[in-house]
């Protein structure tokens, strides 16, 4: 959790701050060491933008469209003047939804267009793809990124592309400056980009996957199987399933990602496969971040944060099994239960940092998370073991244009379609 405290300097009365500047990791790590105005960031971004056109994709639920968090988010998007495109890929719409999110994303001033994944025109695509075995397997986040990824590439309106939730409570624009900002500017070499942040909101630490399941399990993995440059480099990122990250548009080429709840750890091990680190880098975007919380899910492994947790461990899993580490159900069992005594410590390490902070942390409900978490290591193990053939990733954009060599137009033809039909409905209903 970052604690900053600032001071002046009188000498040319700019307030800075005496926080974590530390370098740790394989992972460039890009903090937050003042209260740069984010005017000044807005103003740096349109520079770049002249010759690097900048975009934006927004994966969204229809049902966040009736939340408090996006009407917020668009709102603050209409005062960005760097961003030449934003692409939302809508999910769980029927026709008159769609229609209402048009309407709902309107005022943005940006060239922006609504993906409606579940209309007659991209399912007619779908359909094409999983004849040739080459769509996503599942509905979720994974599927409507890597469509929006697509129409992305196809539309080429974008040179460096952000990617952020729709859920979150706490945005403002400036989350977005500094999250583009790394694979904005010419003078970085970065191709992919992480944001991070404190997940303290309403005087409580929350983060619970990441804190409890991840940075345990790392280190649980480091001690079980040794440590190699894989498990150095993932401990290296500070919050590695935030939904937040940034990245240049050759990215999207070649990036295999998960349709499951895995999206994240994927990215970030796609990125660790395809670049040297010192093209990537991680960012802290916002001093608080609150967005919606999934529940616990004790009893359901089909939902909720149980489910999540088994797909990020089997996405670890099948990571470590491509670079020739060999399970078995003995090694499982080991790495369960150092994972569990690690993650018992560190609901120690932050329940004392709550105390000093004035903020508080359920003991009781923590240790109940990291039981759940311990047995899920497990299941995802047996899952590991019993669908050997399973194809976790949806296959890259460059395979599917060499199946497919006009995949493109006919992304670009349909978003078009969709949107033109409505249009044309709207001002022939306008008419008296």
């Amino acid at each position: 959790m970052k604690s900053l405290r600032g001071y002046k300097n009188f000498n040319n009365n700019k307030e800075y701050f005496m926080g974590d500047f530390h370098q740790n990791g394989i992972i460039t790590t890009l903090h937050n060491l003042s209260r740069r105005p984010v005017e000044d960031l807005d103003e740096e971004l349109l520079a770049f933008s002249k010759t690097r056109p900048l975009g934006l994709i927004l994966p969204s639920l229809f049902s966040e469209l009736e939340g408090a968090a996006l009407p917020l988010i668009v709102d603050e998007l209409k005062h960005v003047p760097y961003l030449n495109q934003v692409v939302i890929g809508l999910d769980r719409a029927n026709e008159s939804e769609y229609r209402h999110a048009l309407d709902f994303f309107a005022p943005l001033p940006q060239h922006h267009r609504v993906l409606w994944n579940d209309g007659p025109r991209l399912q007619a695509i779908d359909q094409k793809l999983q004849a040739l075995d080459l769509a996503p397997k599942e509905l979720g986040k994974g599927r409507n990124v890597w469509y929006c990824m697509g129409y992305v590439l196809a539309s080429n309106k974008a040179e460096s592309i952000a990617l952020h939730d729709c859920d979150i409570t706490t945005y403002t624009r400036e989350l977005l400056a500094r999250l583009i900002y790394p694979v904005a500017n010419p003078r970085f070499n970065y191709e992919f980009c992480k944001g991070y942040y404190a997940r303290v909101a309403n005087g409580k630490i929350n983060g619970r996957v990441s804190r409890l399941l991840i940075s345990p399990l790392l280190k649980a993995l480091k001690t079980s199987i040794g440590h190699t440059e894989y498990l150095n480099y993932m401990d290296s990122f500070r919050y590695p399933l935030a939904g937040e990250f940034s990245f240049r548009r050759d990215v999207l080429n070649d990036i295999r990602i998960p349709s499951d709840w895995g999206l994240e750890i994927g990215v970030l091990s796609e990125m660790y496969r395809n670049y040297a680190t010192n093209r990537l880098c991680q960012v802290d975007i916002a001093e608080n971040y609150d967005h919606k919380h999934q529940q616990l899910s004790l009893d359901d492994d089909n939902g909720g944060l149980s489910k999540m947790s088994i797909d990020i461990v089997k996405a670890i899993f099948r990571k470590l099994a491509t670079q020739g580490v060999t399970f078995s159900h003995e090694a499982f069992r080991s790495i369960k239960a150092t994972y569990y005594r690690m993650a018992l410590d560190v609901i120690e390490n932050c329940h004392n940092d709550a105390i000093m902070n004035g903020l508080t942390l359920d003991i009781h409900e923590e240790e109940k998370a990291v039981e759940m978490f311990a047995q899920n290591i497990i299941k995802a193990g047996d899952v590991f073991f019993n669908k050997p053939l399973e194809r976790p990733f949806i296959p890259s954009w460059n395979r599917v244009v060499s199946a497919i060599p006009d995949i493109f137009d006919q992304l670009t033809e349909a978003v078009e379609a969709d949107h033109n039909e409505f249009a044309r409905s709207k001002i022939s209903t306008a008419k008296p």
